[in-house]
């Protein structure tokens, strides 16, 4: 991590009235574990794109052909 970034980091929060840092580093908690979590979304889904992919051509081959039919959302 860039130093200067932890730096402005640090900068902002000590210019949160102390009552409020705990609150603030809470937030960033927050911010920071669903950062992670779009990342490791991101991963995965970068592994398994192929295969969706593959798939939704697979269905629409099937409802073309006429041996599926398309999913009625409405219904549901």
């Amino acid at each position: 991590m860039d130093t200067s970034a932890a730096i402005t980091m640090i900068k902002m929060l000590e210019s949160v009235p102390e009552s409020l840092q705990e609150s603030v580093v809470e937030h960033m908690r927050d911010y920071i574990e669903d950062v992670r979590d779009e990342a490791k979304w991101k991963e995965l889904f970068a592994k398994t794109e192929s295969k969706l992919v593959a798939a939704a051509r697979q269905a629409r081959r099937e409802v073309s052909e006429g041996k599926a039919s398309p999913m009625d959302f409405e219904k549901l």
